[in-house]
């Protein structure tokens, strides 16, 4: 299976010249580190700023330059800081073009639960629920199963939602399944899985994509 940062490296193939990207919490935040040197992408932090680089070297460290989920980083140059009120109405506007998030369940319709677990602490839902249903496309990434062995993309999700039917593509580290009016289908297998493994460790139904590809660990 795929590393997080194998995750984070194939979902890095989702960002297009030119876009504005916010990247969520967890295995998402890898991505940044990704990101071709020769394309134009601006990222996006909730709490207030346009133009997040890749992580600091031990040099580059300055605890007052964080992203939303209170890590160090890097800016990029031209980039911009501004308040949280003026961050979420970008989201809102609908001026981003892609978020990619983390996820505890996605179900076959693509509704997303990643915010919470009844009765475990949580700080609140932070921007999640602004960016499912503003920015312009929603990719998950995640591991395909929970540390219990369960499937993570189910049916329906038992979790408290995050928004329903607001997931595009999913990339886990055994496959990447798009979410469609029809269902899952399934467009690329983790090199060493075979379809039905997949199948086997996913609750909803899956569909095969008729070019469905096989996806190499680099």
């Amino acid at each position: 299976m795929l590393t997080r940062e194998q995750i984070a490296m194939r979902a890095a193939k989702e960002i297009q010249d030119g876009f504005y990207v916010n990247l969520g919490i967890g295995i998402p935040t890898l991505v940044a580190n990704y990101i071709p040197s020769d394309m134009r992408v601006v990222l996006q932090s909730e709490n207030g700023l346009l133009g997040i680089g890749p992580y600091p070297s031990e040099d580059e460290l300055d605890p007052d330059m964080i992203n939303a989920g209170k890590e160090t980083i890097t800016m990029i140059p031209g980039a911009s800081l501004f308040d949280s009120a003026e961050s979420f109405a970008m989201i809102r506007g609908g001026h981003i073009d892609l978020a990619i998030l983390g996820a505890m369940e996605v179900s076959q319709n693509g509704d997303l639960a990643n915010w919470m677990i009844p009765g475990k602490m949580v700080k609140g839902m932070g921007g999640a629920m602004d960016l499912v249903h503003g920015a312009k496309r929603i990719v998950v990434i995640m591991e395909h199963v929970n540390k219990y062995g369960e499937p993570k993309i189910l049916k329906t999700c038992s979790l408290p939602l995050t928004g329903k039917g607001v997931v595009n593509r999913i990339i886990t580290d055994r496959a990447v399944i798009d979410v469609t009016p029809e269902g899952l289908t399934l467009v690329e297998v983790v090199e060493g899985y075979t379809v039905e493994d997949i199948i086997a460790c996913t609750e909803a139904e899956l569909s095969v994509s008729p070019t469905l590809t096989q996806l190499r660990g680099e």
